[in-house]
């Protein structure tokens, strides 16, 4: 494992974010604070939801595709940012496995303890690999990334680049293009656009854990920065901004109210009704991908989408 984040990476960042989300007009908040323990727990509940479809969408795409992925690309070495628990990836472990190329694997992720569990599970599944487990915030870390054994494909599942605003996108593709050799890869998946009722029921259930999910950033901070939200006060919304094609998610205070954060020595007011945007996830249509991949100087090379056309994976190279 290469560490390249200081012990209070985390801790600074989760200041500086809420400082900065607090005090703005509107209220933020980046979703990557939803991810504690209890959050990352949500998250796989949301993941099953009947409503929730990108996760089960992907993995009917890695199902269908990973042994052409794999036969496309002849990967030695697999790149995953954002890994989580790398549950996806052993599709396309075991497709560049099948095809005799596969050497190392190299997943990305800033929680330390998510890359040991998933590493030490990948180690005993697949005896021979090399697992060499990077702590970066990828976001600002493309540059530290390991080289490896060439040719290198580097995924980025989950449509979680979605979670970029699009000049954030710009930068973030361009970082990639920058750390990919002649002969390198990048997978991508995005959700596509859709009807409003589709899009907002997958980021609002019936059930409510999508609601919990959300208001688990309140408790973050609550633990972490000695705030005293009280979750109850706030309701969860999800809209549909058909204008910059991407849902929102939202934070509603029921009443006015001030919340003290006592680590920032701040206190934030809220009026009622007043919403604070705590995650925006983008849809995409293939002309917009493929145009942005271009601007970046990759080369879009291959599309592929699941049966009902919900998301897709796209497959890049340098241009």
């Amino acid at each position: 494992m290469t560490r390249h984040l200081p012990p209070d990476f985390l801790a600074a960042e989760l200041r500086a974010d809420a400082w900065r989300g607090l005090t703005a007009v509107p209220k933020r908040l980046p979703p990557k604070w939803f991810y504690d323990e209890r959050g990352s727990a949500l998250f796989e509940q949301i993941t099953r939801l009947p409503e929730y479809y990108p996760t089960r969408a992907e993995r009917e795409i890695l199902l269908a595709r990973s042994a052409e992925i794999a036969d496309r690309t002849r990967a030695r070495t697999l790149i995953e940012l954002g890994a989580g628990s790398a549950e996806k990836t052993r599709l396309l472990l075991s497709a560049l496995r099948a095809a005799g190329t596969l050497r190392r694997y190299v997943p990305v992720d800033v929680s330390e303890s998510a890359l040991l569990g998933a590493g030490k599970a990948l180690l005993a599944e697949y005896p021979g690999l090399a697992v060499q487990a990077v702590v970066a915030d990828f976001t600002h870390q493309l540059g530290l990334l390991p080289h490896g054994e060439g040719p290198r494909l580097l995924a980025f599942l989950g449509s979680t680049v979605g979670n970029l605003e699009p000049g954030e996108r710009d930068d973030f593709l361009a970082a990639v293009r920058s750390v990919l050799a002649p002969g390198d890869f990048l997978l991508l998946g995005t959700d596509l656009v859709k009807d409003r009722d589709t899009l907002v029921a997958a980021y609002d259930d019936t059930v409510g854990v999508t609601a919990e999910f959300n208001k688990n950033v309140l408790r973050v901070l609550n633990r972490e920065l000695g705030a005293d939200f009280d979750p109850d006060r706030f309701d969860h919304v999800a809209v549909w901004d058909p204008e910059r094609e991407w849902v929102e998610m939202r934070l509603r205070s029921r009443a006015d109210q001030r919340v003290a954060v006592a680590a920032l020595d701040l206190t934030v007011t809220f009026a009622r009704g007043e919403e604070m945007r705590t995650e925006i996830s983008a849809k995409f249509r293939r002309a917009g991908v493929e145009a942005e991949l271009a601007a970046a100087g990759l080369a879009p090379c291959a599309w592929w989408t699941d049966p009902a056309g919900r998301f897709a994976l796209s497959l890049a190279e340098p241009a």
